[in-house]
């Protein structure tokens, strides 16, 4: 079945401080080699400094109220023992049917790409608010796989940039690695677990089911789970050298932020990173760098071809933090940027990013 037109960034007329890497060929049906055997899988060579204990299940989880979540899973889970092809296909249709059913997110997808991209058509515009529903559908089997299956995906990994992490370490010293809401969010925890062992920063989720759901399905990729409330936990990983993954690209308000460009446009920015690099020994103190995670193969994924994706690691933020939180933000929202305009629309765009201005809520999404 013929895939739907699609946002091509090798064709994107916006300038990036970053190299775009080189895309797959399109429409290529030559057949990916054989996985030799005896190759290592993932799981097999995945990297962990602990494995963390899985939360309990809750009879509550049985009620009424929790059933859509689990008619989902239920719908879902059996997709992903399908073949990679396939299931790039039915996140396709899943992102194209939400594109369109779900009216309040494609409005702010497409405020924020305006705001974000005014240099562009309107047409081009619509174009990549449409692929980035794509790739979010896609992202919804890569994270399940990631999570329950994640040997489909061995060999399909390439990374550059790692030396930075590796000189960090070899120097005692942890590293804060600056990731974004990339469409696939968990699958890139995944493959970083294959080169080095880490620990993540997350948000717990409003629902008890989701978050129950998706804290397990991580316990499977991290070594520790780290809630943004427990600073003890923070602190001992640092201390420990560890390598702990932290995204500071969405919009939380001015309360431990600050107003920052991002994209050209006036955002409220998270300083956490400025102060977690702070905790460290002043003789071995964190290393800042940003993660990059990438799919370069088109969703349309030819007949007999395996996706590829790629990670690439920056240098470490030199002179961070400084004494001017504004600046630091300002830097950390430079280089996220760049890394995001290799390709656009596979970072959520669809989430609320320029909420707050400086004097509190804006009404931009109304």
């Amino acid at each position: 079945m013929k895939a739907p037109e699609q946002y091509d960034p090798s064709k994107a007329s916006a300038k990036s401080s970053v190299p775009t890497p080189t895309a797959a060929p399109r429409g290529n049906t030559v057949k990916s080699p054989a996985i030799p055997a005896g190759t290592p899988t993932i799981t097999q060579t995945r990297k962990r400094t602990a494995q963390a204990d899985k939360k309990p299940f809750q009879w509550a989880f049985l009620l009424p109220k929790y059933w859509g979540i689990w008619l989902l899973f239920v719908m879902f889970l059996p997709m992903i023992y399908l073949p990679l092809r396939w299931q790039f296909w039915l996140g396709r249709q899943l992102g194209i049917f939400i594109y369109k059913a779900a009216g309040s997110r494609r409005r702010d997808t497409l405020i924020n790409l305006k705001l974000a991209f005014p240099e562009k058509p309107e047409a081009e515009r619509e174009l990549m608010a449409k692929q980035v529903f794509v790739n979010q559908g896609i992202g919804v089997f890569e994270t399940l796989c990631a999570w329950f299956r994640p040997n489909v995906f061995t060999r399909t990994i390439s990374i550059s940039g790692l030396q930075h992490l590796i000189n960090a370490q070899n120097d005692n010293r942890p590293v804060i690695l600056l990731g974004a809401h990339y469409t696939m969010l968990d699958l890139g925890g995944l493959f970083c677990a294959q080169f080095f062992p880490l620990d993540c920063m997350y948000r717990t989720q409003n629902n008890p089911l989701l978050d129950w759901f998706i804290y397990n399905g991580r316990t499977n990729i991290f070594g520790k789970q780290i809630s943004s409330r427990d600073m003890r936990s923070l602190v001992s990983s640092i201390k420990a050298g560890h390598v702990i993954w932290y995204s500071p690209d969405q919009d939380y308000g001015l309360k431990q932020g600050v107003m920052a460009p991002f994209f050209g446009v006036p955002a409220a920015t998270i300083t956490a990173s400025r102060r977690m690099a702070k905790l460290g020994s002043k003789d071995h103190p964190p290393a800042v760098m940003a993660l990059h995670t990438y799919r370069q193969t088109p969703d349309n994924l030819p007949r007999g071809k395996r996706p590829h994706y790629h990670l690439t690691i920056t240098p470490e933020l030199d002179n961070y933090p400084s004494n001017n939180e504004v600046a630091d933000a300002t830097r950390v929202n430079e280089v996220l940027e760049g890394l995001i305009r290799i390709d656009p629309t596979q970072w959520m765009w669809f989430h609320r990013r320029f909420k707050h201005g400086p004097n509190g809520r804006t009404d931009i999404y109304k």
